[in-house]
């Protein structure tokens, strides 16, 4: 990795390190982490504060997703492109701005897809809506997307270091769901209620 490169991972990860899961709630006078799971996360968000401010920091998330992931692709091309994601996305994860206390990362790999591959972010979007429609469990939307994004991508003709750092993206974003798939299991896991 040249020096360029490094410097846009770097910038990755800082900008996933701005947790609009903490800062929008933050705003409205609310520590998210004394509510509801206490994860720093949109389905939280939601089930705590509702749709409207659930959304505004899932746009947040998208777009620090999509900004890192355009930073790459404009100075080293399609695998930098998800590498500075990758970044982004473990900076939701782990922010070095938040005590390293994050999300999960599914709303920032939601923005590298929908730089690095528009039609297929956009349909994984879409199909993480319907599942949650139907499932009412946000976890389940969020596993079955990431499984598919690597298999989608090599569908779309991707190859190379690009399906690495999207299956470290994946891969990250299924251990980050450990406590999910537990409940999952257990019968018990959350269901998505929000006015």
């Amino acid at each position: 990795m040249d020096a360029a490169a490094v410097v846009v991972v770097l910038a990755g990860y800082l900008l996933g390190s701005v947790d609009f899961g903490v800062i929008v709630p933050r705003l409205r006078g609310v520590d998210i982490y004394g509510r509801g799971s206490g994860n720093p996360g949109a389905t939280n968000v939601l089930r705590t504060m509702g749709r409207k401010t659930a959304a505004v920091v899932v746009l947040g998330d998208i777009a620090k997703g999509s900004l890192a992931a355009m930073l790459g692709d404009l100075v080293g091309g399609d695998a930098l492109g998800f590498a500075a994601g990758f970044a982004a996305v473990t900076g939701h994860c782990f922010p070095i701005w938040h005590r390293f206390h994050g999300g999960k990362g599914v709303a920032t790999s939601a923005g590298i897809a929908v730089w690095m591959a528009p039609w297929l972010g956009l349909a994984l979007l879409v199909a993480w809506g319907l599942i949650v429609a139907v499932a009412k469990r946000a976890s389940i939307a969020s596993l079955t997307v990431a499984v598919a994004l690597v298999p989608c991508l090599v569908v779309a003709g991707r190859r190379g270091w690009v399906l690495a750092w999207a299956g470290a993206t994946a891969a990250l974003i299924v251990a980050r769901h450990h406590d999910n798939i537990r409940r999952l299991l257990g019968g018990s896991e959350h269901v998505v209620e929000a006015s």
